[in-house]
C-alpha cells in the first residue's frame, strides 16, 4: 500500500515507522531519552515497527503520543479519539450559541423616472394605450371566469383597439367562443391572432398556442382534416408533445370515421354478387378482391367473410381464411355453416382437435347439419386410422404441430390430466375411472386428435 499509515512515514521500509533516524531522534530528546530505557514503552516500538497500523491502538498512551509528537518535529498535537470526539461536540455546541448574524437586508433602490423627453406625441399615445389595454384585458379575463362571456368580449375587443399589435387579445376571444361552441368564431379569432403575431413577430409559442386552439374547434366541428392541419402549423411554430399527442388522437379518429364512412350494405351485396360470379367462374384472386371489398363495406356480415374465406382457400391463404372464418363464427355464433367451414380450414393446417370443436358446435346448433356430420366423420377417420399410415417422422412433425397450440400446452400442464396419463400405464383402473369424467374425456381425446397422445 502506498497510503494509509503502514507505509508513508520515514524510515519505512528499513527500520519501519521508528526506524534508527526516528529513535536516534527519541535519544536527543530529554523528555523521550528515559522512555527507550522503560521495557514495556519499547515493547509497543517494537510492536509497531512490525506493524505500523497497530499505532491505532496506542494512542491513549501518553509516552507513545509524545514519541511521536516528537518524531513528527514537536509541533503537532496528536489526540485521542475520545479527545477529538470532544472536540467536535464542543465545536456544535458553539456553533449553536453563536448569535446569528442578521442578513443585510439591501436598500430599496429608488425607481428612476424614465426620460420620456425624446418621444413624440404619438408614441407617447401609442404607449399610454399598450398600457390601457393591458387593463382592458385584465378587465376581461375576470369577466370570463364570472362567465360574463359577452361581456369579456367587449372587454377584449377595447383591448384590441387600444393595441392592434397585440395577438393575445386575439387569442382570448378565441378561448371565449370555444367555451360558448361558437367554433366558427373561435377558429377566425385563432387566424387573425396568428396573422397579427407574424406580422409583430409575436413569440412562436404564442402563434403555435393559437393554431392548437384553432384545431380544437376544427375538431368540435368534426373536421379532422382541418384540425390535423392545424396542429401540423402549430407544430411548424413550436413543437409540443401534448399536441402531437391530441394529433395522434385525431388521426386514430379520422380513420375510424373513414371506415365507419365507407361502410354501405346495398354496395357491400353489390360487391358479394360480383364476388360470387368469379368464384363460379374460378377466377379466385378477383372473387378475393371482389369479397374483401364487401368485408370493407359490411365489415358484420358473418355470410359474407365465409365467402370470403372460401375463396382464399382457393389460393391456399389458409392462415387469411381462418382468421375471417373465426371472424364469421365470432359474429355470429348460431352460423353453422361457417362452424363447418371453420372445421374444414383446421383439418387441412392438421389441427384436427380444433376442427372436432368446430363441427361439434355445427351439430350442437343443427343436429342435422351434413357438412358437419361429413366433417366430423372425415375427421375422425383421420384421427383413428391415418396415424397408422404415417411414419414415425409425420407422426412427431404432427405432435410437435400439436404441441404449439396454447390450448394443447394447458392441457398437459394440467396436474390432473398428468397423473391420469401416468395412470394409463402404473394403475389402468383408475385411468378409465377417470375417463368416465367427461370433462377429463374431453381432454384427453383432444390430446390424441392433436397427435400428442399416441393410441396403440
Amino acid at each position: 500500500m502506498s497510503g494509509g499509515m503502514g507505509g508513508g512515514f520515514p524510515g519505512a521500509p528499513g527500520g519501519g515507522l521508528f526506524g534508527p533516524e526516528m529513535m536516534a531522534r527519541l535519544a536527543m530528546n530529554p523528555k523521550t531519552r528515559p522512555y527507550l530505557n522503560d521495557e514495556d514503552f519499547m515493547k509497543k516500538i517494537k510492536m509497531i515497527q512490525s506493524d505500523p497500523n497497530a499505532l491505532t491502538t496506542m494512542l491513549g498512551d501518553p509516552k507513545i503520543m509524545e514519541a511521536f509528537q516528537v518524531m513528527l518535529g514537536g509541533n503537532v498535537e496528536i489526540k485521542t479519539p475520545d479527545e477529538m470526539k470532544e472536540d467536535m461536540a464542543a465545536t456544535k455546541e458553539m456553533k449553536k450559541e453563536a448569535p446569528k448574524k442578521e442578513e443585510s437586508k439591501p436598500e430599496p433602490m429608488e425607481e428612476e423616472e424614465e426620460d420620456l423627453s425624446d418621444l413624440t406625441p404619438e408614441e407617447l399615445e401609442i404607449r399610454e394605450n399598450k398600457k390601457k389595454s393591458i387593463k382592458a384585458k385584465e378587465n376581461g379575463n375576470a369577466l370570463y371566469k364570472s362567465k360574463k362571456f359577452k361581456e369579456a368580449l367587449a372587454a377584449y375587443d377595447e383591448a384590441i383597439e387600444l393595441d392592434p399589435t397585440s395577438m393575445t387579445f386575439h387569442s382570448n376571444k378565441a378561448a371565449v367562443y370555444l367555451t360558448m361552441k361558437s367554433y366558427d368564431d373561435c377558429i377566425a379569432c385563432c387566424l387573425k391572432a396568428v396573422e397579427v403575431g407574424k406580422a409583430n413577430m409575436a413569440p412562436y409559442e404564442d402563434r403555435a398556442k393559437a393554431y392548437t386552439r384553432c384545431a380544437k374547434a376544427y375538431q368540435k366541428k368534426k373536421d379532422l382534416d382541418k384540425a390535423i392541419e392545424m396542429c401540423n402549423e402549430a407544430q411548424l411554430e413550436c413543437y409540443d408533445k401534448a399536441t402531437e399527442r391530441m394529433m395522434k388522437t385525431m388521426e386514430l379518429e379520422r380513420r375510424k370515421a373513414a371506415v365507419l364512412a365507407y361502410q354501405d350494405d346495398e354496395k357491400a351485396e353489390e360487391a358479394k354478387q360480383r364476388g360470387n360470379d368469379h368464384f363460379r367462374a374460378k377466377e379466385w384472386a378477383k372473387a378475393v378482391e371482389a369479397y374483401e371489398e364487401a368485408v370493407k363495406r359490411a365489415p358484420k356480415n358473418a355470410p359474407i367473410r365465409n365467402n370470403l374465406a372460401a375463396a382464399l382457400c382457393k389460393i391456399m391463404d389458409f392462415n387469411g381464411a381462418k382468421m375471417h372464418i373465426e371472424e364469421a363464427v365470432h359474429i355470429d355464433p348460431k352460423y353453422t355453416k361457417a362452424w363447418a367451414r371453420k372445421g374444414d380450414i383446421e383439418m387441412v393446417m392438421k389441427e384436427n382437435h380444433k376442427a372436432l370443436d368446430s363441427y361439434k358446435a355445427g351439430l350442437a346448433i343443427d343436429p342435422d347439419n351434413a357438412a358437419c356430420k361429413e366433417g366430423l366423420r372425415k375427421c375422425t377417420a383421420q384421427i383413428n386410422y391415418g396415424a397408422a399410415t404415417m411414419t414415425e417422422e409425420e407422426k412427431q412433425e404432427r405432435a410437435q404441430h400439436g404441441l404449439a397450440d396454447p390450448e394443447i400446452q394447458a392441457i398437459i400442464q394440467d396436474p390432473v390430466v398428468q397423473q391420469v396419463l401416468r395412470d394409463f400405464n402404473e394403475n389402468p383402473n383408475a385411468a378409465n375411472q377417470a375417463m368416465n369424467n367427461p370433462s377429463m374425456r374431453a381432454k384427453i381425446e383432444k390430446l390424441i386428435a392433436a397427435g400428442v397422445l399416441q393410441t396403440a
